[in-house]
């Protein structure tokens, strides 16, 4: 059998993903922004979350506080964006570099920084520690609340 194989196919995949991972990057950035405009914040530390995990359970999951965190951080209270999450900065600078070099990447048609993007080595090491901060988290959580507390945090009240 003759296998035939388009290059066109797999240029317009890669520019698909890279004008997806733009997109996303965006949007993370965005809404964020867009609820801090909308005067958002005065309500940020009274109104229930909107993560499902944590209206199910009464417990944050692992990204709960990013967007509170991105919010305070846009506003430059830096030490409450670091107490909402300490991965909301780092998102940030994250979207900022994706915008950056994925934008480069669509201008000049050639790829940098591909071996860090999609490294298997990056990917468990910001795993196993985003794991390890849940973890500590969670433990903190735990001791500092109630179960009539976590119960009221959820849809289960």
């Amino acid at each position: 059998m003759f296998r035939v194989t388009s290059t066109n196919y797999t240029n317009n995949t890669r520019i698909r993903r890279k004008i997806y991972g733009i997109a996303g990057a965006l949007v993370t950035l965005a809404i964020p922004y867009f609820l801090m405009l909308q005067n958002f914040r005065d309500h940020i530390e009274t109104d229930q979350s909107l993560c499902p995990f944590k209206m199910i359970t009464g417990f944050p999951c692992p990204g709960c506080g990013i967007t509170k965190s991105l919010i305070y951080l846009y506003e430059g209270d830096i030490l409450k964006s670091f107490y909402y999450h300490l991965f909301g900065p780092f998102t940030f600078l994250f979207c900022v570099a994706v915008i950056v070099v994925l934008s480069v990447e669509l201008i000049t048609k050639k790829e940098y920084f591909r071996n860090i993007f999609y490294s298997k080595k990056i990917a468990y090491f910001l795993g196993i520690t985003l794991g390890i901060y849940h973890l500590a988290r969670l433990i903190v959580f735990i001791s500092t609340n109630s179960v009539s507390d976590i119960l009221h945090q959820s849809i289960w009240r």
